[in-house]
């Protein structure tokens, strides 16, 4: 077995956490690439024997190797110590230890990749905004970044590629699940002409946790995250939080005080975050990376 193989197959195993893998690959990196023996990766990983034996019978299973060749063959993977794994990303404090992806990788490590969020319940103003902010962002150069969710990602997505610019977008399924399902079609077309990625294996269907899991990534990825309509307590702002923590600048588009959907955006802006009026607001953030 590979290197890059024996990473993806801990990534799928049910069995063992993130940081384990983590440490594992850590492992690998400092000892020449080299695979450890089931020795040395018992003694990495400590577990009591109930928890060990559910790892090793998962590890060693034909299901799990079918589960593997399946991945692999449906999509392309970088590990964690691969030198095509997003910089930004490698950088932040829980970063994947496997992203599977289709399309064009390079554009998960662009100088100029915002991330670009907002309420799935969107209003006419959302639309307004990004037909007005999109064209001149895009031919300036910047690859938008959202998670094909409902409504605000989704526009984004859909713009971006209109203007004839380059999207990438994160999920939170498996990357042979569209959720929402209608999104099916621009899913495909994203892994096709742009990029699509995801840190969950085949099969792996919506879970209310994958999505939290998911803006961290979209957080880490990004150089700012531009959020245009947002509840308060919503996951926009969950994700603006996060990119802060990762000190990527935010930046946020103004609302009326009285637009439930622009409660979280106008209180980004009051806690410091940017405001955008017009394209060259998100332009100039870039012309000094």
């Amino acid at each position: 077995m590979k290197v890059q193989e024996f990473i993806v197959a801990l990534h799928l195993c049910r069995h063992i956490g993130r940081r384990d893998v983590r440490r594992i690959c850590q492992w690998i990196s400092s000892h020449e690439m080299r695979i450890p023996e089931e020795s040395k990766l018992d003694e990495l990983l400590d577990y009591p024997n109930v928890k060990k034996e559910l790892f090793w019978r998962e590890f060693t299973s034909s299901a799990l190797q079918k589960k593997l060749a399946q991945n692999l063959y449906y999509s392309a993977a970088v590990t964690i110590i691969d030198e095509k794994y997003p910089q930004q990303l490698l950088e932040t404090f829980d970063p994947p230890a496997v992203l599977f992806y289709q399309g064009d990788m390079t554009l998960s490590n662009y100088a100029k990749l915002l991330a670009i969020v907002g309420a799935r319940q969107n209003s006419s103003y959302a639309i307004t905004v990004l037909k007005q902010l999109l064209p001149e962002t895009i031919s300036s150069g910047i690859v938008t970044l959202s998670g094909l969710a409902r409504g605000v990602d989704s526009l984004v997505h859909k713009l971006t590629m209109g203007c004839h610019g380059k999207t990438v977008a994160v999920i939170g399924t498996g990357i042979d699940i569209a959720y929402p399902k209608f999104n099916a079609a621009l899913q495909q077309k994203i892994g096709t002409e742009c990029l699509l990625i995801t840190e969950y294996g085949l099969g792996q269907a919506p879970r209310q946790y994958h999505f939290p899991a998911r803006n961290r990534i979209i957080a880490g990825l990004c150089r700012g995250v531009l959020v245009i309509e947002a509840r308060q307590r919503s996951g926009s702002l969950i994700t603006a939080n996060l990119a802060l923590q990762e000190n990527r600048n935010v930046l946020a588009v103004p609302g009326a005080i009285s637009a439930p959907l622009s409660m979280g955006t106008n209180e980004l802006l009051l806690a410091g975050a940017k405001p955008v009026l017009n394209a060259r607001h998100i332009i100039e953030e870039f012309d000094y990376t």
